[in-house]
């Protein structure tokens, strides 16, 4: 019942609401032109364009932000009921008449969850390019780096932007291919190119799903724009099968580009990418496009609890999935790539748990995209200074001599452990206490999936203190300095490097209390979750939410306390030591590649193979028969193609006999 009350009392956006573009707004396809111009240029223009490219990246980059800015400010000054505006950008296909006519068009939807996007990607992306500037300087290919950069955001503006399922699946795919020309951008290394295949594959599984999506809503519905799907009421009618089938493709799509359990292999193998790369896919783009797909299409879920069920299920299991595997990696990078699938996680419980956790996740989705960004640069700084090294065994003692960085990556540090009153707090937090509501799944999932999110808070504070103390704490362990290797000097980077993580670390600290704490995302939002409604009919948890706030800080702080006393305190040994199955388990990730291998590449290895002997064998074997018999009979048959005249003649006779021989039998 109060289930239902929920889905009732959800305001969210209607068809009524939308509005049409005027002024500046109608000028809102720049924010995609503009990098994908860059793109273009840097593409197209070759070696003519390398000593200049990379800056022309870094201000296509820029320019879209400002545009993104101008348009937040716009839709800002508009009443709440007028923050929907649909913007034309062209017609894409037109064809036919009458009753059988197509048009399908491509629209810009400007609402408040796609700005908060746009200004995440825009802004951070935008960091990022700076930063890669000086990251990427010694690179031969640096122009084509960045015109995959700019490709990159162009992609993701596009998916995030359109007003459909349909153009949003362009940007999806080219997100997509994108990530794989930037995983792969080393691909002289076969490790490289291998983790870009790897990621290429495993998101075409997941675009499976997002492909049956669409086909099932054009099937039920008709059509595909969020208008007809979304805005119209029209998902209530199609019945609780058809509503639970979509949501459960969606959320295999989602699965795919977030990484998440099953489908979350590919991501620590994406770390061999630049490190840029490595934040751009998982701070302000890739990644996060699985929430924001099923928080759009949180209509859908309302109508399928199901579905519903199952996202929050996925959410919970990958947020300790990604915990312990980034609690057992010595890969500084792949540490970094368990906590984002942890984090995404968190943000697939929160938009799981309907309405009370949509604008949650978003959040928390903007939160860590400045933290997380902050730490991968952070990391990408470390190994500029220890000559690309990503072993955190063999760092130690790096706060002595890269000071401003140890302060930067220890406020990302504290952020995403979500120590107060830093970002963190402020955006996890709620969706843990949200995960204790009984409202979404009752008393049972309540505690279910709010212990999950707890316990995923004290993982979480232990492995990026483990992290933290490792690269900055205890013995120096740097390579020269303990062996005969050749000897690391540490320093800091330049400020090309710097500037960004410094720009970050501010957002990192202030933006939870900023946004959170004085209801402005809440209320930013409100026009398309809807959630103050529902919040306020469905308030009601297994424990006082003070009890949940001091029960995830103490874990927390015993999280930290025993990653000092190990990692800080204690000679961190340079060999990874023998452990229990459980930790043997977690440094190759569950065994998740010899899982995939046994259970869906052999199999399919072994149809493929079966499939090939039919068709050598059978099919081919039928081909090969028929032009064998064919070749036989003209062998047989042309020997009565002698050229005598009479031997025609005595064919002839002998027919008119056998004729006549038949017709007198026929009389008989």
């Amino acid at each position: 019942m109060l289930n239902t009350l929920i889905a009732l009392e959800h305001s969210g956006i209607s068809a009524d609401t939308l509005v049409q573009a005027t002024g500046f707004q109608q000028y809102a396809w720049l924010l995609i032109a503009l990098p994908a111009l860059g793109a273009t240029i840097l593409l197209l223009g070759g070696k003519r364009t390398n000593n200049w490219g990379h800056w022309l990246g870094v201000c296509m980059s820029w320019s879209s932000f400002v545009v993104g800015l101008s348009l937040f400010i716009s839709i800002a000054g508009q009443p709440a009921d007028k923050r929907e505006v649909i913007v034309p950008v062209l017609n894409w296909v037109v064809g036919g008449t009458g009753a059988d006519a197509l048009n399908v068009q491509w629209n810009l939807l400007i609402d408040p969850l796609s700005l908060v996007f746009v200004m995440l990607v825009t802004f951070v992306g935008s960091l990022i390019h700076v930063y890669s500037v000086a990251y990427m300087e010694h690179d031969p290919a640096r122009r084509r780096f960045f015109a995959y950069l700019n490709l990159f955001i162009a992609a993701m503006l596009t998916l995030v932007l359109s007003d459909s399922y349909l153009m949003l699946f362009f940007g999806w795919e080219g997100v997509g291919l994108a990530s794989y020309l930037l995983i792969g951008f080393w691909n002289q290394e076969i490790h490289n190119a291998q983790a870009a295949k790897k990621a290429f594959v495993m998101n075409r599984v997941g675009d499976l799903g997002l492909l049956l999506a669409m086909m099932s809503m054009y099937k039920t519905i008709g059509g595909l724009s969020f208008s007809e799907v979304l805005f119209s009421g029209k998902i209530d009618t199609v019945g609780a099968g058809w509503a639970t089938a979509i949501g459960i493709f969606l959320l295999i799509g989602a699965c795919g580009k977030s990484a998440q359990f099953p489908l979350q292999a590919w991501l620590g193998d994406a770390m061999a990418g630049p490190t840029p790369v490595s934040a751009l896919i998982h701070a302000a783009t890739m990644v996060t496009a699985g929430v924001y797909l099923i928080v759009r299409s949180g209509v859908v879920y309302l109508a399928a609890p199901k579905a519903q069920l199952a996202v929050a299920i996925i959410g919970a299991f990958t947020l300790l999935f990604g915990a312990f595997v980034g609690l057992a990696k010595d890969d500084m990078k792949k540490v970094l790539a368990g906590s984002t699938m942890s984090q995404i996680g968190y943000m697939m419980l929160g938009a799981g748990l309907g309405p009370i956790g949509w604008t949650l996740a978003i959040f928390h989705l903007l939160v860590h995209g400045c933290f997380k960004a902050q730490l991968f640069l952070g990391a990408g700084s470390v190994m500029h200074a220890m000559n690309d090294q990503v072993n955190i065994r063999r760092f130690g003692a790096l706060r002595t001599v890269m000071k401003l960085s140890c302060v930067c990556f220890g406020i990302a540090w504290l952020a995403i452990m979500g120590v107060p009153p830093f970002s963190g707090f402020f955006s996890k937090d709620p969706i843990i206490e949200a995960a204790f509501n009984v409202a979404p799944f009752g008393e049972t999932g309540a505690w279910v999936l709010g212990l999950s999110a707890m316990i995923g808070a004290g993982i979480t504070a232990l492995y990026m203190s483990r992290l933290f103390f490792a690269i900055f704490f205890g013995d120096k362990r740097w390579t020269g300095w303990i062996d005969d290797s050749p000897k690391v000097h540490p320093h800091e980077p330049s400020w090309l490097m710097n500037g960004p993580i410094v720009i970050l670390s501010v957002f990192s600290a202030a933006m939870g209390a900023a946004l959170g704490a004085t209801g402005l995302i809440q209320d930013w939002l409100e026009s398309v979750t809807g959630t103050k409604a529902a919040e306020e009919a469905a308030h009601h948890l297994v424990m006082d939410h003070n009890v949940i706030s001091v029960i995830t800080l103490v874990l927390v702080i015993i999280g930290i306390f025993v990653g000092w006393l190990m990692y800080a305190k204690k000679p961190m040994p340079i060999t990874p030591p023998r452990s229990n199955f459980l930790v043997e388990a977690a440094r190759v990730d569950f065994y998740q590649d010899s899982v995939n291998e046994n259970l869906i590449v052999a199999p399919t290895t072994t149809m493929a193979k079966a499939t090939a002997v039919v068709d050598r064998y059978v099919v081919d074997g039928v081909v090969r028969l028929v032009a064998w018999l064919s070749m036989f009979f003209g062998r047989s048959l042309r020997t009565v193609q002698s050229g005598y005249m009479r031997a025609y003649v005595g064919y002839m006779s002998l027919g008119v006999v056998c004729i006549l021989a038949l017709l007198l039998c026929s009389q008989l």
